[in-house]
């Protein structure tokens, strides 16, 4: 079998999500195991902050996490995937997507194409191009929405 290992990166966005979509229906087939990545910010790990106001949007960040997690177990289940759920603290995306890979030996990245064009993407850069050009093993770049 090609992919045994597959890493999938989301954010919730409607891009992150088509990959996640892409990544459930190759590794169904196949009985590969999928390892979802989503990055937060260290405050949501630790959970506590000293400001009343930012402890609530460090709640709704960790509720959006618990959130994305259990939608994505349930979907897993549905496809007959056996998946992991990876919340690397904060930090450049395509790292925690490359160090996972790394990490799980992983046969295929999947990832969102967030659609940067011309000058934004030269400046900014883009996830998928520096996993693309940087990851160990192969890479789809998914440019679909669910």
């Amino acid at each position: 079998m090609p992919y045994q290992v597959i890493v999938v990166g989301t954010d919730g966005s409607p891009r992150s999500e088509g990959a996640v979509s892409e990544a459930l229906a190759l590794a169904g087939p196949i009985g590969a195991t999928l390892h979802v990545v989503h990055v937060v910010h260290p405050a949501v790990e630790a959970g506590r902050v000293d400001s009343q106001a930012f402890q609530q949007v460090i709640d709704q960040a960790r509720d959006e996490v618990d959130n994305v997690r259990t939608r994505l177990a349930a979907e897993a289940q549905r496809h007959g995937v056996a998946m992991e759920f990876h919340t690397p603290g904060a930090g450049d995306v395509a790292d925690a997507l490359l160090s996972t890979a790394a990490a799980v030996d992983a046969d295929l990245v999947v990832v969102g194409n967030r659609g940067m064009r011309g000058f934004s993407r030269f400046v900014l850069g883009s996830i998928p191009n520096k996993v693309a050009h940087q990851c160990h093993c192969s890479v789809l770049i998914s440019n679909t929405e669910p």
